[in-house]
């Protein structure tokens, strides 16, 4: 008899010479670069993953050349997430979407690591049953995302009619996003065109990088104000939405932004002032990047609606060391 992982989709390796002694999980990381290592180590420890028709739930365990691994997959069944008391700043809201103001450290949807505190856990005593189904059981309204830490603006439907509109304006580049960011060092020209494919990172499941394969993405972009040779305030636009977009774009020129330790990294022999402040204040991990316009056509009245905010505190005191040091 068949067993139920024959009939399930799967995936097919042979390990060669250069992987030889590899752990299994690190060697399936880099061959299906869809699924998450986490994801992997979970198939692995609930006897999804074979080698040589023997199912093997030692992640650790060290692969051998000429071996055919197999991967079968389950279906993911989605927990619903659950409603949570959590303040939102409200900048619009009507019976058709909600225009808010996300602060750095929220996480938008559920996910593994994060799988409540979101902005959807918010939005779903915020609104209550009306959010259930619009674009899935863990991204209900959530028309596009930000990066946990990246403040500002995002718009989130409260019906499908809704979701489909905006999904539209959003990849037909209807919608106008603009986003303020401070960067290390000048980008020469001062203003202009990034363009580059975008794609994930082969070697670093977290990253995303330029990628001959990636998908197609360009940001415009202007400098605001330039704090001498040490950082820059910049204006970028989004033409397309790819994940990290304007970070892996920034820092493909050579001036990530600040505050962001998975592009980039502080430059040494900072002033006292500036280095104290992002040792001290500054939350780590936290990319100085805020959304801070976003314009699109109301589904219903058809209206154009645009929205700015000022930029958050933390931002703004970032401002006032450059300011104080040049």
């Amino acid at each position: 008899m068949r067993s139920t992982s024959d009939f399930l989709p799967h995936l097919s390796f042979i390990v060669n010479q250069e992987h030889e002694g590899q752990r299994l999980d690190k060697f399936l990381a880099i061959k299906a670069q869809d699924l998450s290592r986490t994801r992997l180590q979970d198939l692995i420890q609930t006897g999804f993953v074979q080698i040589n028709g023997v199912a093997m739930n030692d992640v650790a365990l060290k692969v051998k050349e000429g071996q055919k691994i197999q991967i079968n997959i389950p279906p993911v069944v989605e927990a619903a997430p659950v409603p949570q008391k959590i303040p939102l700043d409200i900048f619009y809201e009507d019976e058709d979407l909600i225009v808010l103001n996300k602060p750095a450290g929220l996480v938008v949807h559920p996910a593994p690591g994060n799988p409540e505190g979101t902005l959807v856990n918010a939005l779903l005593n915020h609104c209550g049953e009306s959010l259930s189904g619009i674009n899935g059981v863990k991204r209900p309204g959530i028309v596009h995302r930000l990066d946990k830490d990246t403040s500002g603006l995002m718009v989130v439907a409260k019906n499908d009619k809704t979701h489909h509109s905006l999904a539209y304006q959003l990849a037909t580049r209807e919608m106008s996003r603009v986003y303020q960011a401070l960067i290390w060092g000048t980008l020469i020209p001062h203003k202009g065109i990034i363009e580059g494919p975008i794609g994930r990172d082969p070697h670093h499941r977290q990253r995303m990088a330029l990628r001959e394969k990636g998908k197609f993405a360009r940001t415009h972009y202007k400098t605001i104000k330039i704090f001498g040779r040490l950082a820059s305030l910049v204006e970028c636009r989004l033409e397309t939405g790819r994940t990290h977009q304007i970070r892996v774009h920034l820092a493909s020129k050579g001036h990530p932004l600040i505050g962001d330790i998975l592009y980039g990294k502080k430059p040494k022999g900072l002033p006292c002032p500036l280095d104290d402040f992002l040792d001290g204040q500054w939350i780590k991990g936290r990319q100085a990047l805020h959304a801070k316009k976003i314009s699109f056509v109301h589904p219903k009245s058809q209206d154009r609606l645009s929205f700015e905010t000022d930029l958050p505190q933390d931002i703004r005191i970032l401002l006032d060391v450059l300011e104080s040091i040049v």
